[in-house]
């Protein structure tokens, strides 16, 4: 009993560790999905931490903290978008500016606000997210096997942890079953026949990204109003390239992706009960090896798999639309197709 307790325990804090990797990739597949590459997840995830630990310190209610982060990471997304589809610049570099200028002003914020150098106070049962522990959990816990199950497994998690792996059936849905996840892989593949087609790439993209920004924010608020009760200096510890790594890994795909966030929570969780464990004829395992698990992991993993993973034809290419080079007569075409499909009106 006690060696299913302790799968069980492990079990929980793997589902944990695994959410901000979970949302993080999430959010990579739109925007990768859509031909921009995105980096700065781990910049993003560090900007939502700060916001919503603020704004649930002076409104007093994590919920309003969380859509704080929401706007804050929208608007990140937008910055890339302004600085790599609109003006075509340089994704990976606008990626990595965002991530440095993240490090360094939530630190300087911190300071100046509270006086201490990249760290926010800590919050109030009513300014955090608590635990939720489902309906009967107490009274099942007793039975076998369902009781664990139930109550040390699924039950006795943050509302992050839930909506992250409702996320994945929803995001595959909308990705891969909808109009407009047909049009975003499009834009991501072929930009030049999405063009032709009538559809703005710029617009795809944009919205891509906007999507993007609004689930890397749930990411940072689970980390600094559930998880942890305040913001501490460079608390996402490096949460988004992991999450990068395994999007590559899941091929871009919500499923595969979810798979590898899980292995990579798992590697952390298992390097937590690891340190201080001595084997026979070893000893004890230095804590350094065993804290550096997840990122060997992650090494492994990239250097066996992304080279059989094939990333979306478009991804990091800067678009230039077509009405820019298009002929006096395939622009009369082009107004004929689109008065068709407007009833009467034609676009310019």
């Amino acid at each position: 009993m006690e060696f299913l307790s302790d799968i069980a325990s492990l079990i929980n804090s793997t589902l944990r560790i695994s959410t901000p990797l979970v949302f993080a990739a999430m959010a990579g597949i739109f925007a990768e999905r859509s031909g921009v590459i995105d980096f700065s997840l781990e910049g993003k995830m560090l900007m939502a931490a700060f916001v919503a630990a603020v704004g649930s310190y002076y409104l007093g209610n994590p919920w309003l903290g969380l859509m704080l982060a929401i706007v804050a990471c929208v608007c990140l997304s937008m910055l890339h978008g302004f600085a790599s589809v609109t003006h075509k610049g340089d994704q990976v570099v606008s990626c990595v500016a965002i991530n440095i200028l993240i490090i360094g002003l939530t630190t300087a914020l911190a300071a100046a606000w509270f006086g201490q150098a990249g760290l926010t106070p800590t919050l109030t049962e009513d300014q955090r997210f608590l635990e939720i522990n489902l309906p009967f959990a107490d009274a099942l816990r007793e039975v076998p096997i369902i009781g664990i199950i139930y109550s040390d497994i699924l039950s006795g998690h943050y509302v992050f942890v839930y909506l992250a792996y409702l996320s994945v059936p929803i995001v595959f849905w909308i990705v891969f079953k909808t109009s407009f996840g047909l049009r975003l892989r499009a834009v991501g593949e072929n930009p030049s026949a999405v063009d032709t087609a009538g559809i703005n790439v710029f617009t795809m993209r944009y919205k891509a990204l906007a999507v993007n920004g609004v689930l890397i924010a749930f990411a940072g608020a689970h980390l600094s109003t559930a998880v942890n009760a305040n913001f501490f200096r460079e608390m996402s510890a490096g949460r988004g390239y992991l999450a990068l790594a395994a999007m590559i890994f899941g091929k871009w795909h919500p499923k595969t992706a979810l798979i590898a966030c899980l292995l990579f929570g798992f590697t952390d969780a298992l390097q937590i009960r690891l340190q201080g464990v001595e084997l026979p004829a070893i000893g004890e395992i230095p804590v350094q090896l065993i804290q550096a698990l997840p990122y060997i992991l992650t090494v492994v993993l990239l250097a066996g798999f992304v080279g059989k993973a094939i990333a979306p034809n478009a991804i990091a290419v800067s678009y230039t639309h077509l009405r820019a080079h298009e002929t006096p007569e395939h622009r009369v075409w082009r107004r004929g197709v689109e008065k068709k499909k407007g009833g009467g009106g034609g676009g310019g």
